[in-house]
């Protein structure tokens, strides 16, 4: 599983301990919903999985990245379940 950040041009050292957190938090709800939803088909390895987390926009995505066999699964469950409770 792979996170990429997009920020806006001015990051402090307080921003980076709340991201280093809030992936944290996102890295154990995403394998939740990842489980319930395609563990079987990725035999649980998750790492071909990509999310772009946007810190100026406040949402998270997935990334054209992620095969996409796998996003058309989860797209509409991710927008509302992970997305939509982000950031």
């Amino acid at each position: 599983m792979n996170f990429h950040w997009t920020f806006n041009e001015t990051t402090d050292e307080q921003l980076k301990k709340f991201c280093i957190e809030l992936e944290y938090q996102l890295r154990r709800k995403i394998t939740r919903f990842l489980m319930d939803r395609v563990e079987k088909e990725c035999q649980g390895d998750f790492s071909c999985f990509h999310f772009e987390v946007d810190m100026v926009a406040k949402r998270i995505a997935l990334s054209p990245k992620t095969p996409s066999r796998f996003r058309q699964l989860i797209e509409a469950d991710f927008e509302t379940e992970i997305n939509h409770n982000c950031c």
